[in-house]
C-alpha cells in the first residue's frame, strides 16, 4: 500500500509519475528522467506512443522484474535497484508500442511483442553506448536463441508459458531475427517498415504475415525467403569457407565457396578480406548448401572472414560451447541439476579449459552441498581460460565460503584476500568479500547463481 504522494518528474516535455517506496524512492527522479528520454527516443523510431506520460509503479518482492500495461510500467524492487536499470526499463517502455498499441493475434506470433521489446532494449543500448555495445548484446542474445533448436519461431505456442525456452524463443531469437532483418533491409528501409507496420495495425491484433507485408512494401521486393528461413523453419547454419587466391593483371582475386548444411537457406552474408592495403568487403547471396564468390582486391589478401560482425545467427565450435553452458543455466533455473550437469559436461567435452563451464559445474555442486567436488571445480575454473574475467573473483569467493563452512577460517581469509586483490566488483563481488572477511560465511538457504 502506498502512502503519501508520488514523485512527478518533468523531462523533455514529458511528465512521468512514479510510485516508489522505501529505499527505491531515492532513484525515482532518475527513473523519471530516463523514462522520458526513452519515450522520446522510441517516438523517433516508432511514431507517437499511445501514452507519452507514463506512470511507473513499484511492485513487491518476488514479482516479475517488469511488465507493462496501457500508460503504465510495473517494476519489482530488485529490478529497480540503486541506479536506473536501463535494460528492464527500456524493454517495458518499448512495450507501449509492441504490446499495447499492436499485439500478436495469438501465442505463435509472440516474437513480434517479446522480440521487438527485447530488440528495442538493444537499440537503446546502441543509442547510449554505441555499435560495439549492440554487437555484444546481440551476441549474448544469439547464444540464448540457439538453446532452442527444434521449434520454429512461428510455433512459440508449443512452449510452456514463461519457461526459459519460451523466452529464449519468443524474446531472444525474436530479437536476433529482427536484427538480421535490419541487416538485410538496411537501416532506412527497416525503420520505415517498423513505423508503417505500427501505423497500419494500431489497436489491432497482428500476424507475422502482416509484419512481412509491411516490410516487403517498403523494401519493394519479396522477403518470403527470409521469413521461411528464420520464422517458419528451425535450425541455424554453420558456415565453412574454402578459397584460393590468384594473381591478376590489376592485383589479386579471391575465388571460393561458402557451404553450409541447410538446404532451403538463403541469406545475404558479408565477407571481409583483409589485405596488405585497405580491407575489402563484399556481400554474398548464400543460397542452398553451396555458394560461390569472387572478389578482386588491389592489395595481397591475407585473411578472409565470413560474417565478420556476427550478423547471421549461426553455429560454430565456440558457439556450441556457449550454447551448452546457457542450456545448463536454464536447467538450473528450474532445479534440473542432473540435466544441467550433462550440458556443462558437453561444453567441457568440446573445450576442456572453459572456465565458465567448470564454474557452473562447481555452483551446482555447491548448491547440492557437495563441497569437495565444488572446490575441485572452482580450482579448475581458476586454471582455465578465465573468460569472462569476473570468474576469477567469484571462484576465490566461493572457495573462501567452502573453507569457512568446513571450519578452515585461515584458508578462507586467504581466498577472500585473493578475491580482493582482483579489484573486480562484478555483481557486487567486493561487497561480498568485505562481508565474508568480517564474518565467517555460514550456509544460506539459497545461493546466487
Amino acid at each position: 500500500v502506498f502512502k503519501g504522494q508520488p514523485v512527478r518528474n518533468s523531462t523533455d516535455g514529458l511528465t512521468t509519475t512514479l510510485w516508489f517506496r522505501g529505499a527505491e524512492a531515492a532513484v525515482a527522479n532518475a527513473y523519471g528522467a530516463a523514462t522520458a528520454q526513452m519515450v522520446s527516443y522510441f517516438t523517433g523510431l516508432y511514431g507517437l506512443a499511445p501514452s507519452a506520460n507514463l506512470t511507473v509503479i513499484e511492485t513487491s518482492d518476488g514479482a516479475p522484474n517488469g511488465y507493462a500495461a496501457p500508460g503504465m510500467i510495473f517494476m519489482s524492487p530488485a529490478a529497480i535497484g540503486k541506479e536506473v536499470n536501463a535494460a528492464v526499463l527500456s524493454n517495458q517502455v518499448a512495450r507501449q508500442w509492441w504490446e499495447v498499441e499492436v499485439s500478436p493475434i495469438n501465442r505463435n506470433h509472440m516474437w513480434m511483442e517479446n522480440g521487438m521489446a527485447l530488440y528495442s532494449e538493444a537499440l537503446w543500448t546502441e543509442h547510449e553506448k554505441g555499435a560495439s555495445a549492440l554487437e555484444q548484446k546481440m551476441k549474448d542474445l544469439s547464444v540464448t536463441a540457439l538453446t532452442v533448436d527444434n521449434v520454429p519461431l512461428i510455433q512459440t505456442a508449443r512452449m510452456e508459458d514463461y519457461s526459459p525456452e519460451y523466452w529464449a524463443l519468443s524474446a531472444d531469437k525474436g530479437a536476433v531475427v529482427v536484427q538480421m532483418l535490419r541487416s538485410t533491409m538496411g537501416d532506412e528501409k527497416f525503420f520505415k517498415a517498423l513505423k508503417a507496420f505500427l501505423q497500419q495495425n494500431a489497436w489491432k491484433s497482428a500476424t507475422t504475415e502482416d509484419f512481412r507485408k509491411a516490410a516487403e512494401a517498403v523494401m519493394g521486393e519479396e522477403l518470403r525467403y527470409f521469413f521461411i528461413q528464420w520464422v517458419e523453419s528451425n535450425g541455424a547454419p554453420e558456415f565453412k569457407l574454402e578459397y584460393t587466391i590468384f594473381r591478376t593483371q590489376k592485383g589479386f582475386r579471391v575465388q571460393g565457396k561458402i557451404s553450409q548444411d541447410l538446404d532451403t537457406f538463403r541469406m545475404p552474408v558479408d565477407l571481409k578480406i583483409e589485405t596488405e592495403g585497405n580491407p575489402e568487403e563484399k556481400r554474398v547471396e548464400v543460397m542452398g548448401t553451396s555458394s560461390e564468390f569472387s572478389v578482386d582486391t588491389f592489395g595481397k589478401p591475407k585473411k578472409v572472414t565470413i560474417d565478420p560482425n556476427n550478423k547471421v545467427l549461426r553455429m560454430s565450435p565456440q558457439m556450441r560451447v556457449e550454447v551448452a553452458i546457457r542450456k545448463g543455466e536454464q536447467l538450473v533455473e528450474v532445479s534440473e541439476f542432473a540435466e544441467a550437469l550433462k550440458e556443462y559436461q558437453r561444453a567441457l567435452d568440446t573445450q576442456k579449459n572453459s572456465s565458465m563451464a567448470h564454474y557452473r559445474v562447481a555452483q551446482v555442486f555447491f548448491l547440492q552441498n557437495n563441497y569437495q567436488s565444488a572446490a575441485n571445480e572452482f580450482r579448475e575454473t581458476l586454471n582455465g581460460d578465465l573468460q569472462p574475467k569476473w570468474l576469477e573473483v567469484w571462484a576465490h569467493i566461493y572457495l573462501g565460503k567452502i573453507f569457512d563452512i568446513s571450519g578452515q577460517r585461515e584458508r578462507a581469509v586467504n581466498e577472500y584476500t585473493q578475491a580482493q586483490r582482483t579489484r573486480d566488483n562484478t555483481q557486487g563481488a567486493q561487497d561480498e568479500v568485505a562481508k565474508d572477511l568480517r564474518t565467517p560465511y555460514k550456509t544460506a538457504s539459497k545461493e546466487r547463481i
